[in-house]
């Protein structure tokens, strides 16, 4: 007698089920054909906030960035058409295309210079430079004299 392993190809139910598919927030999930929100890196120094915010194939216009106390809001919404008509070929084609998202962020409450915030998009990634107030400032430790 002799055991034989069989292999069954047929893919099974939880692979549906992966963890991806349950942390998906399904009402924002409209920024592109893959169905995410765009990726976005935050980096504190002692001085500022780095926002690095993935969104290519977008233009500087179509960013909404806002502040409005200490909620940092950014938005875009990009809608394009195209027409094709071949008059002799009695044949036409329309494709539409919209993107949209909103990513909101909380800042520390009276820590961020709000007058001096930068933003720059280059080569397909959004960028923020949000300096931190003087006082929020982080400042190295010093010795207290006991007098």
């Amino acid at each position: 007698m002799s055991l034989i392993k069989r292999s069954q190809n047929i893919p099974s139910f939880s692979r549906f089920l992966d963890d991806d598919f349950f942390n998906r927030d399904w009402r924002l999930s409209n920024f592109s054909d893959s169905g995410t929100l765009p990726a976005v890196n935050i980096r504190e120094t002692k001085n500022i906030f780095n926002l690095e915010m993935a969104a290519p194939g977008m233009n500087k216009d179509d960013f909404k960035i806002e502040l409005d106390g200490n909620m940092l809001t950014i938005s875009s919404e990009k809608s394009e058409e195209h027409e094709e008509n071949k008059e002799d070929e009695k044949f036409s084609r329309r494709e539409f295309s919209y993107q949209s998202f909103q990513r909101s962020f909380s800042l520390p409450k009276d820590v961020v210079d709000a007058d001096n915030i930068e933003a720059h998009y280059e080569n397909g990634v959004l960028k923020l430079r949000i300096p931190k107030k003087e006082e929020a400032k982080q400042r190295p430790p010093r010795k207290i004299e006991i007098v």
